[in-house]
């Protein structure tokens, strides 16, 4: 009888040693290093710009912009995330600014017809201060 409840205690210790190790090795593989999720660096840089972008931008009803629409392309499977500002009335039409951000690069790119007009160097000022990780909507200081 002494020996069947030690058996057992045994057994039942062996089962929980065995969960513990089962979990403790689930953990382990869902662990990511520091700063990664899969993500390159210019999906990262151009997700935090395009969400300022639009917030500040669009979301805020900045009348500056309501000639515009913003149109997403961060998915791209082009290895390029993009966002662009295209005219509101012509969704197809050409786009008057374009940021995008190339392969594993955190450097973001800006062009399109928009920046030489007066509105230009607000936007300029903007996605710098956006891509640099200031996710303000106005410029400080």
């Amino acid at each position: 009888m002494i020996f069947a409840n030690a058996a057992r205690r045994a057994y039942h210790v062996g089962i929980f040693a065995g969960i513990a190790l089962v979990l403790a090795s689930c953990q382990s593989e869902q662990k990511t290093p520091s700063g990664g999720s899969g993500k390159s660096a210019s999906l990262r840089i151009m997700e935090q710009t395009a969400i300022a972008a639009h917030k500040c931008w669009f979301a805020s009803k900045d009348k500056a912009f309501r000639p515009y629409r913003f149109a997403n392309e961060l998915n791209s499977m082009s290895s390029q995330p993009r966002f662009l500002l295209v005219p509101a009335k012509n969704f197809g039409g050409l786009p008057a600014l374009v940021v995008q951000a190339r392969g594993s690069s955190s450097k973001v790119e800006v062009f399109g017809p928009l920046l030489s007009e007066p509105l230009g160097a607000r936007v300029s000022a903007d996605i710098n201060r956006w891509s640099s990780g200031d996710l303000s909507c106005a410029a400080t200081g």
